[in-house]
């Protein structure tokens, strides 16, 4: 197994609504972590597509699958290629895009999601690497410029105020139940933000764990 995958289902790809597990089912994965990111569907979002997505996505189903995504559905949801019209109906405004020029996080499979509801903005950078699979390799949030790995998953724990400067509670706790390859600390005048680049996938159960007893912390 290289470093970019992390379990064997993301060779052989999801169960999913086809027609593309790069184009489509990668897409969804892309706008479920916008989805994570944001906290929940945001009123708006403006899809930047580069390279091979700014050409193929309507035939691909890409737009549908992002939208998806973003509304919180699995891949295998038949309600996948109805997402843009049930988002339209949840007045949520998605946009899509197509940019000229290289991708700015260096993939083909490049989607730019920003995602606002009046009051909150953040930017997540994905990209579909095959078999369903995806990168995460920039986010924007509290203005600050998150820049992981790429691999999912990803943790991010967020601390308005003062940098921690002691054992940092969430690190413990990581380091017994979820071990991490990478850790980096972001901050700015008001906000620390500390990523972790995990080695493995987290169970359901331990993702909620981790959600009650930090809750600012958000696993992507």
């Amino acid at each position: 197994m290289t470093g970019i995958y992390r379990s064997v289902f993301d060779i052989i790809g999801p169960v999913m609504i086809g027609p593309s597990s790069s184009h489509t089912a990668g897409a969804v994965a892309i706008g479920q972590e916008g989805n994570k990111l944001f906290g929940g569907i945001p009123k708006k979002v403006t899809v930047h597509y580069y390279d091979s997505f700014a050409k193929t996505h309507r035939g691909h189903g890409t737009d549908y699958a992002i939208a998806a995504g973003i509304l919180g559905f699995k891949t295998d949801d038949p309600r996948v290629p109805d997402a843009p019209e049930i988002a339209r109906k949840q007045g949520v405004d998605i946009r899509f895009v197509e940019e000229d020029g290289p991708s700015p996080i260096d993939h083909p499979n490049t989607a730019i999601l920003d995602m606002s509801d009046g009051e909150k903005k953040v930017q997540l950078s994905g990209c579909s690497i095959g078999g369903g699979a995806i990168e995460i390799r920039q986010l924007k949030l509290h203005g600050l410029t998150i820049t992981p790995s790429g691999p999912l998953p990803i943790i991010l724990s967020i601390n308005h105020g003062q940098e921690l400067t002691d054992e940092i509670p969430v690190d413990l706790f990581l380091q017994k139940h979820a071990p991490y390859n990478i850790k980096r600390a972001y901050h700015n005048d008001s906000c620390y933000i500390y990523e972790y680049d995990l080695k493995n996938y987290l169970q359901d159960k331990l993702i909620q764990e981790i959600k009650t007893k930090f809750p600012n912390v958000i696993c992507l």
